[in-house]
Order: structure tokens, then C-alpha cells, then sequence
């Protein structure tokens, strides 16, 4: 069975509804970006260091980590430190196109390690003033990269999605699936 080093609810619900038996256990590791770190490196870091972090303590499982990074003009956006931080990080991306990557990493009984990561380009429409307050004072942003959840409130200003939405939400399924596929475990972590 699978180990999802995340207390991620979003990505949770992705591997239920992909039919994928796993078990939660969140890494506890500092995810501040490291100075000269490009926003890839970065969020491929952060997703090897949980899986690894995990991985230690089950070492006879199969451990996934990742970790879902929005940016724009190579600023990374990520889980608001407060209200206005999050009306900040919208305003910025009104009218834009973005991009959302999620880095993964598996870690397998093995002890090997395969990290991969995707990447999907979102555009909103303007979002006045008036929503942005709204938004945020419903409280849904608070916790996700770039102040929003395309699967939630967001869906109203999505203009365009280039990419895997699944990948948006926090998890791209069909990588992930592909990882244990290649890894020959996908039968061990499906359900029946």
C-alpha cells in the first residue's frame, strides 16, 4: 500500500478517486526555498525531502511526496501568510496566465527514488476588487498555493487550462499512475 507523505485534502481525495489505496502520513520538514533555488528545483526538492522524510520510517512501502508550486514572472506564489498577502498573490494573477507545477517523488521498498514534475498553465479573467474580498473572506485560499483552488471558488475566473487539471488541484494522476506502472507496483497500490 501507499504512503502519501501529504496532509494535503485535495490530494487525498485525487488518489480515492483514482481508485489508489494509501495511507497519510504527512512529512514535517522545513519548506522554505533556498537561496538561488529556481522554482523547479525548489518544489522537486521539497518533494524528494518529504518522501525521503517518510520513507525512513517505512521503509518496506512505497512513499509519495510532492509538493505544488504556483508562479508567475518566476515569483512563487505560495500558501498566503495572511489575508492580505492572499488578495496580493490574486490581484496578481487577474487577467494572467500562470503556471502551476507539481513535483513528485517516489520512493520505493527499494530505497530507489524517482522524482518527476508537470507542469500546466492556468489563465483568469480579471477579478475585481469586490470577489477578491469575497474570496478571501470565505477562507478557502488560505492554505493553497497562489491563493486558490482552481476545483473550488477559483473555477469562476478560469478562462483556460493548458495542461492536467488533476495537476492543478495538487497531484497529476496519470504521472503519478505512470511512476507505478513503470516501477512495476501498480497492482500493489489499487484497490480490488
Amino acid at each position: 500500500m501507499l504512503i502519501l507523505a501529504s496532509a494535503s485534502p485535495r490530494r487525498q481525495d485525487l488518489l480515492r478517486e483514482a481508485g489508489i489505496c494509501f495511507d497519510v502520513h504527512p512529512a514535517h520538514i522545513d519548506e522554505s526555498r533556498a537561496a538561488g533555488e529556481s522554482p523547479l528545483q525548489y518544489a522537486c526538492r521539497v518533494a524528494r525531502e518529504k518522501a525521503l522524510a517518510v520513507a525512513r520510517d517505512f521503509p518496506h512501502r512505497y512513499v509519495l511526496g510532492a509538493d505544488t508550486i504556483v508562479t508567475l514572472d518566476n515569483e512563487v506564489l505560495g500558501k498566503p501568510r495572511d489575508p492580505e498577502d492572499a488578495k496580493r498573490m490574486l490581484r496578481l494573477l487577474s487577467n494572467r496566465e500562470h503556471e502551476v507545477t507539481t513535483a513528485v517523488s517516489l520512493v520505493l521498498p527499494s530505497t530507489s527514488l524517482d522524482t518527476r514534475y508537470l507542469t500546466t498553465r492556468v489563465r483568469f479573467r480579471k477579478i475585481d476588487e469586490a470577489e477578491i474580498h469575497a474570496y478571501v473572506a470565505c477562507g478557502e485560499p488560505m492554505d493553497k498555493a497562489g491563493a486558490y483552488a482552481i476545483q473550488g471558488g477559483a473555477q469562476r475566473w478560469t478562462v483556460g487550462i493548458d495542461g492536467d487539471y488533476s495537476n492543478v488541484v495538487g497531484l497529476p494522476l496519470s504521472m503519478v499512475t505512470e511512476m507505478l506502472r513503470e516501477g512495476g507496483h501498480i497492482n500493489k497500490v489499487f484497490t480490488d
